[in-house]
């Protein structure tokens, strides 16, 4: 960042007030009776009421509109380790983007603790609070078995974002690149670059997608995950290949079509790119610096599609795209988990608003200049007023329809 913009984040951030959020009051607090309602005496009675049949706490409480964003800062953006404390203004921001984008109240708690039993644990004791639970920015290996765990020991959503936001954003976008360059999923040959939560929920899902396992080549630090390799943990080796020849990443992008990249900058030289399979799609995710610039890539190769994880350039993969309505419709049918079935209606509702008309009021947001459906347009903007009961809508259907809802689908939903 520039020194102006790193500047103005921190006054951001530091006024009028300091932080993103503040609570407010929704219901009168004027008179003494309202005081009476509010508390004491007048609250024994949903407390009485909630006591008898918890779904009263929906009611009653806030709990059906409430999402715990809980991280423990131990994979922070692309910043790293820095701890539960620095993770803060990030889990604020994602309260913010919850609010702003779905009308959902958010409470952000960070857990100082490295430690799986204790996060687990933690979550478990708090989470009659909230109707979901967004888990943010929690290393892998770990954030897979406490995502699994807590998935297991709770009855309401939980939703590791970095893995199924990202992923759901990806194979949206993917979905419709290949339709764009004449591949099919089934056929079409990736290099997945990263093989930490992200990567791997995002290989997860385009394979319930359609994408064939065998086609998928994936690439930690120390090169191809190939079967018999040593050190491979068990969710790396989920997606180990049978490859014999592939080590390297120049090897392996051979005649590829597709490279999706969750590592880090400038990682794909325009060598590899140019030895790609003919019209390649890169979706290079790495932030803010991408695995190959999209500058370097058109330079070499006009025949691909590219996007990245950065708003200033076409097709951002931006998870902003789902996690707010993906709660939403799991909040407005009172889901008990966000399933498979739930995770491809979203990325299919986001894939198909990409190719409707493009609203007025969307174009004047970035900028004026008109766009449409193509190789620069594969993905909706985050300002589609549309999304939110596009993708929210077919969440909730999909949940009623996979037996996961507690209650009918609302009639906002119904098409």
């Amino acid at each position: 960042m520039t020194d102006t913009l790193k500047k103005d984040a921190l006054a951001y951030h530091a006024d009028p007030r300091p932080g993103k959020l503040s609570v407010e009051i929704s219901t009168a607090a004027e008179s003494s009776r309202d005081l009476s309602l509010a508390y004491s005496p007048g609250v024994a009675e949903p407390v009485r009421a909630i006591a008898d049949n918890p779904e009263d706490a929906y009611k009653y409480t806030i709990k059906g509109n409430l999402v715990g964003v809980i991280s423990n800062g131990s994979a922070i953006l692309g910043l790293g380790n820095l701890g539960s404390l620095a993770s803060k203004p990030v889990m604020e921001g994602k309260a913010l983007l919850f609010k702003r984008f779905a009308n959902v109240d958010s409470i952000d708690i960070e857990v100082n603790s490295s430690d799986i039993n204790e996060i687990v644990r933690t979550v478990e004791l708090i989470a009659d609070t909230f109707g979901g639970i967004n888990l943010e920015d929690i290393k892998a290996p770990e954030c897979f078995e406490i995502e699994r765990r807590l998935i297991e020991s709770c009855s309401i959503p939980i939703f590791h974002d970095d893995q199924h936001g990202t992923a759901i954003v990806t194979v949206a976008g993917m979905l419709n690149a290949l339709d764009i360059q004449g591949k099919s999923i089934e056929s079409a040959k990736l290099v997945c670059l990263g093989a930490g939560a992200a990567a791997i929920s995002c290989s997860r899902l385009l394979v319930a997608a359609g994408m064939k396992k065998e086609n998928i080549v994936m690439l930690d630090r120390k090169g191809v995950i190939f079967n018999g390799r040593e050190g491979v943990n068990q969710y790396k080796a989920e997606f180990a290949n049978d490859t014999t020849r592939a080590r390297t990443l120049t090897e392996a992008i051979e005649g590829a079509d597709v490279f999706l990249g969750l590592s880090g900058p400038d990682q794909l030289s325009a060598e590899q790119l140019k030895t790609m399979a003919d019209k390649p799609i890169i979706f290079a995710c790495s932030n803010p610096d991408p695995e190959i610039k999209p500058e370097l890539a058109l330079s070499v190769r006009d025949d691909v599609i590219m996007a990245t994880g950065r708003s200033d350039y076409p097709n951002q993969v931006n998870n902003v795209l789902g996690f707010p309505f993906i709660f939403r419709g799991a909040l407005d049918v009172r889901a008990t988990k966000i399933n498979e079935e739930m995770k491809l209606a979203a990325a299919h509702a986001i894939s198909d608003l990409a190719k409707e008309e493009i609203l007025q009021e969307v174009i004047d947001a970035y900028g004026g200049n008109a766009f449409e459906f193509g190789p620069e347009y594969i993905i909706p903007k985050p300002l589609d007023p549309r999304l939110l009961n596009r993708v929210a809508g077919a969440v909730a259907r999909a949940a009623v329809d996979s037996g996961v809802a507690k209650i009918a689908l609302p009639d906002k939903y119904k098409v």
